[in-house]
């Protein structure tokens, strides 16, 4: 394993680290006021727009995707540097440079199992970030983390399938640019496999029966960079069969499909939250006295900042080994290690993160600093893509199996 960056990696780091010095970071409080300023909490601010354009004019765009057709070609391993550099600033880097989930895991579903016609009429647009997609998967009547359990249903009739059932946290359908929806519901619910019941189904956002019923609020906040999570109805929702994502009976196999980049993606930012909070944590050590005394001197505080290295230098180590899993011997190969990601990294990077607030005071819980909204993200991440005991069980399966 050799995790040095090639020459393209480190010509695009630079690029990226310059990009977040002159225009990411000085954007935030500018972002923040035009936010204000609008009729509605869901509407872009004019920079979000401004930073975009200049993303794409600096070829920092779809980086994420390792499709080169579709987009930057990189593999994991050439990506993970570059989404922990977007991840120092995850409400507004990632959607500055078309890389912001849930969109991320619907392109790659499209460009994987997508039609021609799919393709043409949903994901040129999203690669081109015309519009903004949503990922309807979770329900509040049932345990979703046992995705077995949805109970939304697809039924065919004639040339059509009709939609009906409640999701709710479905990420990007607040966002006014949100046109379409990847759902997840059963074709088959009676079907003797369990994990061959459920379908996927393109439903655009303006189909009769779609009702967006309110947003869904994350630790109390909005989450715009995600464009908001959503409780949406389906009632008796029609599109045509053409619709349909893969085949009927794929929609489990699909999600996987999805879910593993994904969880990698958001284990690749928190490092780059983590990174943020160290260096607000070491400012705020260096600039601030209390009995006398600066509290970078403090042995306690000490104890937080080189705690906090040791931990980033761990987690970015075995992401970076699962990004060259992933690329080598593939998703399912390295499935023992997104689990161990997906546990290890957002519990850490929440302790950082807590310690971070901490320091600060007062300030650390207030709209000063980012850091109360990057905990609220990073605490959201021990539930999304799948709660961290739902992969602690399997990965202790696979241990114990070899024993038995």
């Amino acid at each position: 394993m050799d995790f040095a960056f090639d020459a393209r990696t480190g010509e695009l780091r630079t690029r990226l680290l310059a990009f977040m010095d002159e225009h990411v970071y000085p954007a935030e409080p500018v972002a923040e006021e035009q936010r204000a300023a609008l009729g509605s909490p869901w509407d872009t601010p004019a920079v979000v727009d401004e930073l975009k354009a200049e993303a794409r004019r600096q070829g920092l765009w779809n980086l994420f995707l390792p499709d080169g057709e579709y987009g930057a070609g990189l593999t994991n391993l050439q990506y993970a540097p570059l989404a922990e550099i977007t991840g120092r600033s995850p409400h507004l880097a990632p959607t500055a440079t078309n890389c912001a989930a849930p969109d991320t895991g619907n392109m790659e579903v499209l460009a994987q199992f997508g039609t021609d016609e799919q393709k043409k009429r949903w994901l040129e647009p999203l690669l081109a970030g015309e519009i903004r997609s949503a990922f309807a998967m979770t329900e509040p009547e049932v345990a979703s983390s046992d995705a077995t359990n949805i109970t939304t249903r697809v039924e065919r009739d004639g040339d059509e399938y009709v939609i009906t059932g409640r999701k709710w946290y479905i990420s990007g359908a607040m966002n006014p640019d949100c046109a379409v929806f990847i759902v997840m519901g059963k074709t088959d619910p009676d079907g003797a496999d369990i994990r061959r019941q459920q379908s996927m189904v393109l439903v655009p956002r303006d189909t009769p029966g779609v009702t967006v019923k309110r947003a869904m609020r994350v630790f109390g906040y909005e989450d715009h960079s995600h464009g908001g999570h959503a409780e949406v109805v389906f009632d008796g929702a029609r599109v045509p069969v053409a619709n349909l994502v893969g085949e009927e009976g794929g929609g489990f196999a699909i999600a996987q499909a999805r879910l593993g980049p994904g969880r990698i993606h958001h284990c690749m930012r928190l490092i780059g939250m983590a990174e943020r909070a160290i260096e607000l944590m070491c400012r705020r050590a260096v600039s601030r006295t209390a009995f006398g005394t600066a509290l970078a001197r403090q042995g306690v505080v000490q104890n937080w900042i080189a705690d906090a290295r040791v931990t980033v230098e761990q987690l970015r180590l075995l992401v970076l080994k699962t990004a060259w899993l992933m690329d080598t011997v593939g998703n399912r190969g390295a499935h023992t290690e997104i689990q161990a990601i997906k546990i290890a990294t957002p519990r850490a990077v929440t302790g950082i993160l807590d310690r971070a607030i901490q320091l600060h005071g007062a300030g650390g819980v207030s709209q000063d600093f980012p850091l109360a909204e990057l905990y609220a993200s990073a605490r959201t991440l021990m539930l999304a893509d799948g709660p961290d005991e739902v992969h602690q069980r399997s990965l202790a399966r696979r241990e114990i199996k070899r024993y038995l």
